[in-house]
């Protein structure tokens, strides 16, 4: 393992959605005796936990063999997708002021995106694939520079 992150949603999202699920529990529940005082909290709560962690479950990393100056056996995992290194041509950051950008009008409709909303800051990687028509992958990254770096250091040219 070369480079890990995992995009957790913030902190503040566990205390709102608490607070409007357990608002939402006491308001279908308004008094009533039995199974509906107490039925809306075991079944909400949970239900919160579970999107918050679906949300979680993103890792960035950059995985392989460290040893030598080529990419060989290097590659870029965000979640389920692997990138080889070897067709990854070029790499940049994406600052939150472009991000905007990036996402609507500049965006290729066949690059591969993975974008969470409470990450500030992505990193775009082209690729020089003749096989591929993924012109490039745009990945959240709490720690851009950090991921540059691994990249950079495995054959990746930094823009």
């Amino acid at each position: 393992m070369l480079y890990s992150e995992r995009l957790w949603v913030p902190i503040w999202w566990w205390a709102a959605g608490a607070a409007v699920a357990v608002l939402l529990a006491a308001e279908i529940h308004m008094g009533a005796p039995g199974i509906r005082a107490w039925l809306p909290y075991v079944v909400l709560l949970p239900l919160l936990a579970w999107g918050l962690f679906a949300f979680s479950r993103l890792r960035v990393e950059v995985v392989g063999d460290s040893v030598g100056t080529g990419s060989t056996g290097v590659e870029l995992r965000v979640g389920k997708a692997h990138l080889p290194l070897d067709v990854a041509s070029k790499a940049a950051i994406v600052p939150a002021t472009a991000k905007s950008a990036a996402l609507g009008r500049q965006l290729d409709p066949l690059a591969f995106v993975q974008h969470r909303t409470w990450v500030k800051q992505m990193v775009i990687v082209v690729l020089d694939d003749p096989d591929d028509p993924t012109p490039y992958w745009l990945v959240s990254t709490k720690r851009p520079e950090a991921l540059l770096a691994v990249l950079t250091a495995h054959g990746v040219e930094a823009r």
